[in-house]
C-alpha cells in the first residue's frame, strides 16, 4: 500500500479524487490540502463523503512526504511550485494543464504565455492510458487530460491512427461541472438554468490537447454548455480520405478498443441509448464511442461520451496511478452507473 496526498483537495476534481483514493484497496490518503479551507472536516465541503473520512483540509505549508502526490490545483499553480512538490513525493500526477503540452510553444500560442517552467514539459507523460500506457508505466510524472479534449481523443484515435481523416468539426456539449466550483455570474442559477450556450466557437485551449494526440490534420471545434452538471458528449462530424463502409468502420474501432477495460462501442439498431450518453455515465470511467456512416458522402458522424469529472479528469487520473504502479488498471474503478438517473 502507498500513501498519497492531495494537493488543492476542495475542488469537484479533487473531491472526485478522493472519492476513488478512498475506495482504492492500495491507497492510504495521507493528507488533503486546501489554503481557504485548512483546519476544517473534508467531509464539510465533500458531504458525499461524510462517515468515510475524518481528515481535516492540511495547509500547503504543512505537506508531508509522501509516495505519490496528486496536484488539483487552478492552472498555473502546480509549474510555479513544482521543485517543492517534486521533493516531497517521488511520483506525481498532476491534473491541471501546466504539463499537458510537450511543446512550450504550442503551450504559449494556446495559453497565451509562456511557460514558467517549459524545461519540465519532456519529464512529463499525457495521462491517457488508451494512447501512452507504455510510457506510463515507467513514468515518474504525469500530466492530467482535459476532458473535451479525452472525448474527442477516444472518439478518433482508431481513424487517426490510419491516417483516415481528412477533416473533422467537432462539437462537444458540456455539463457546469466543467468550469469548477468557483462562482461566476456564468453559473448563477438564473444565468446557467435552461442555457444552451456556445462559450467557446473558436479557439478553445483543448484543441491542442488533440492536435498533439491525434496528428495533424484539419481539425475545427466548438464547444457548447447545456443543462448537465456532469457529462461531454462528442459529436464529431469526420470527413473520411477513404469511403469506408460501415462494417469496415466497426471492424477499425473493434480492434483499436477490444482490449480496453474502459471502452464501450455503443450502437444499436434501436432504443433510446442506442448512440452514446452522458446521462448514464455519471461517477464511471467509462467512455462510449458509435458513429454512423452518411451514405450520400464520405462524412462518418462519431460520437462519444464520458463524465467530465472522472474519464475526463479524476478517474483517467487514479487509472494512469494504477499503470505507473503495476496494479490491475481497473483497481479502485469498478463503478458502472446508475440507471435511471
Amino acid at each position: 500500500m502507498i500513501r498519497a496526498s492531495i494537493v488543492g483537495g476542495s475542488g469537484y476534481a479533487g473531491g472526485e479524487l478522493l472519492r476513488l483514493l478512498l475506495g482504492h484497496p492500495e491507497v492510504d490518503v495521507q493528507q488533503v490540502t486546501s489554503q481557504r479551507l485548512a483546519g476544517r472536516f473534508v467531509h464539510s465541503t465533500h458531504p458525499n463523503l461524510r462517515g468515510s473520512i475524518r481528515l481535516k483540509f492540511s495547509d500547503i505549508a504543512d505537506l508531508e512526504a509522501c509516495d505519490l502526490l496528486f496536484l488539483a490545483l487552478p492552472h498555473g499553480r502546480a509549474s510555479e511550485k513544482f521543485e517543492h512538490f517534486s521533493s516531497l513525493a517521488p511520483r506525481i500526477i498532476d491534473l491541471s494543464a501546466d504539463f499537458r503540452l510537450r511543446s512550450a510553444e504550442m503551450y504559449e500560442q494556446w495559453y497565451g504565455k509562456a511557460h514558467p517552467n517549459p524545461a519540465l514539459l519532456e519529464q512529463f507523460v499525457y495521462g491517457l492510458p488508451e494512447i501512452y500506457r507504455d510510457e506510463l508505466a515507467t513514468a515518474n510524472y504525469v500530466s492530467g487530460v482535459g476532458c473535451n479534449a479525452t472525448a474527442v481523443n477516444l472518439a478518433l484515435l482508431p481513424l487517426a491512427r490510419h491516417g483516415l481523416i481528412e477533416r473533422a468539426v467537432i462539437e462537444v456539449k458540456v455539463g457546469s461541472s466543467e468550469g469548477g466550483n468557483s462562482h461566476s455570474l456564468a453559473s448563477h442559477h438564473p444565468e446557467r438554468v435552461n442555457a444552451v450556450r456556445s462559450f467557446a466557437p473558436t479557439g478553445h485551449r483543448h484543441q491542442a490537447e488533440m492536435k498533439q494526440a491525434l496528428g495533424d490534420f484539419e481539425l475545427h471545434f466548438s464547444a457548447t454548455a447545456v443543462e448537465l452538471v456532469r457529462g461531454v458528449l462528442c459529436t464529431a462530424h469526420v470527413f473520411l480520405n477513404d469511403d469506408l463502409s460501415e462494417k469496415e468502420v466497426w471492424k477499425l474501432y473493434r480492434e483499436a478498443y477490444a482490449n480496453e477495460p474502459f471502452m464501450r462501442i455503443v450502437k444499436d439498431k434501436r432504443g433510446i441509448y442506442r448512440y452514446p450518453e452522458p446521462k448514464i455515465l455519471a461517477g464511471t470511467n467509462f467512455c462510449d464511442v458509435g458513429f454512423e456512416k452518411d451514405p450520400h458522402s464520405n462524412r462518418l458522424v462519431v460520437i462519444s461520451a464520458i463524465d467530465n469529472l472522472m474519464k475526463g479528469a479524476s478517474g483517467t487520473a487514479v487509472q494512469a496511478m494504477n499503470v505507473m504502479m503495476g496494479w490491475p488498471e481497473t483497481t479502485g474503478l469498478g463503478f458502472v452507473g446508475l440507471h435511471p438517473i
